[in-house]
């Protein structure tokens, strides 16, 4: 009597568990953050850069911003400015769980007392993109007030309730500040704006 009860009680217990077990192993809607290991390994192989060189500048990041980035964009970009310039530049938006990256690409004016142009591999660490869609809208930043660790230039992007964190290598002169902004896009525009 006692062992039939207590399968009984078991098959009940197994049946009403079944259901949550499986929620548990359903994928999330929601992208799974990065690790700072992950960050900084990604980022120095694409950058081409030591881990020590980016763990810094990711180390400076992490800090100001609060939890961890749900993806990344690895990419290159151009940008020249004498007081009114234009950056334009392409890369891959990275997720977990996605096996593909997406293309996406970026450009967008500035002004400023700024003159010069460079050419920059670019690191940018997304923080609050729960919905990769989101992506896709104009990001305003100020440009010059950059930390600056072995080479790496580092500025924010904010909108809504989304972080951009850009970090940049790359080769050029320019020098000054500028105010603008990056509008995000599936397809390549010409004009800036």
């Amino acid at each position: 009597m006692i062992r039939r009860r207590t399968l009984i009680l078991s098959s009940l217990a197994a049946a009403a568990a079944g259901p949550a077990l499986a929620d548990d192993s359903r994928p999330s809607d929601r992208p799974r953050p990065y690790t700072k290991e992950e960050i900084v390994h990604a980022g120095s192989d694409f950058l081409g850069v030591t881990a020590e060189a980016i763990g810094g500048a990711i180390e400076h990041v992490f800090k100001d911003n609060s939890g961890r980035p749900t993806a990344y964009i690895a990419g290159t970009e151009g940008s020249g400015a004498i007081g009114v310039g234009a950056r334009y530049g392409k890369g891959l938006l990275y997720t977990k769980g996605e096996e593909k990256p997406r293309q996406v690409y970026w450009q967008g004016p500035s002004i400023g007392f700024d003159t010069g142009g460079n050419a920059s591999r670019v690191f940018t660490l997304c923080y609050g993109l729960d919905d990769i869609e989101r992506i896709y809208q104009r990001f305003p930043g100020v440009e010059g007030s950059a930390y600056l660790v072995g080479g790496l230039g580092v500025n924010y992007q904010r909108a809504d309730d989304i972080t951009l964190a850009p970090i940049r290598a790359g080769v050029g002169l320019r020098l000054g500040a500028n105010v603008g902004y990056l509008s995000y896009s599936k397809k390549r525009h010409i004009i800036p704006l």
